[in-house]
């Protein structure tokens, strides 16, 4: 029996699907040694192998088939737009994709007018604007404080993950237009889903029921 290998997201989402494999019998306690450098941990019994990866790498691997199975945010896949399997909502990590900014820039929003968008998600970003708003928008990639765009004028907009909103607030911008809600997902490489139907299969029911439990 080969190795299935899973592709955890690095921080608090990797913390919280360990939990909830824990529930479903699949442990793996090396990777709960805080001062361990090792790169790949194994369940032999299981004959499982995990990783821990940055969230915009947990498609590419699972994509390319190093891991069979991934857990990472719902904004990533949908910014990454890799070649895989989405399978599953976990309900952990709830957050809002959305465009914020100065309260005046509701109305810009209303009338289509063009404008700048500062984000960490031009992906995400573009897909909105142009195909779903049909408004002519210029896209700004940022990797750091988005927030800080609208004010120095970078952007009239921002695209960005809101959890409790209360840096926006604390910066006087606000949620102007939801583009999504958001969670970890689980997913899968599509040559695995064959080749390892029933395993998979298995591991995948075994979450809905925990997930129905709680």
């Amino acid at each position: 029996m080969r190795y299935l290998t899973f592709a955890l997201t690095k921080g608090r989402l990797a913390k919280q699907t360990l939990e909830l494999l824990e529930k479903t019998g699949i442990t793996c306690e090396e990777m709960k040694d805080p001062d361990t450098r090792r790169l790949i941990f194994v369940n032999e019994e299981l004959k499982l192998k995990f990783f821990l990866a940055k969230g915009p790498d947990v498609p590419t691997y699972v994509e390319y088939g190093a891991a069979d199975i991934g857990v990472v945010g719902k904004d990533t896949i949908d910014e990454e737009g890799r070649k895989l399997y989405e399978v599953l909502d976990l309900g952990f990590g709830k957050c809002r994709m959305c465009v914020c900014g100065p309260a005046e820039a509701g109305e810009l929003l209303k009338h289509q007018e063009q404008i700048r968008v500062a984000t960490k998600y031009p992906h995400i970003a573009s897909e909105y604007f142009h195909d779903k708003k049909h408004q002519t928008v210029e896209i700004i990639k940022l990797n750091g404080s988005i927030e800080l765009a609208p004010l120095v004028g970078l952007a009239e907009v921002i695209v960005d993950i809101v959890e409790t909103g209360s840096t926006l607030r604390e910066n006087g911008l606000e949620v102007l237009e939801e583009i999504c809600p958001l969670s970890a997902r689980v997913v899968v490489n599509r040559v695995s889903m064959q080749m390892e139907s029933q395993r998979i299969t298995k591991i995948l029911n075994d979450l809905k029921e925990v997930l129905q439990e709680r």
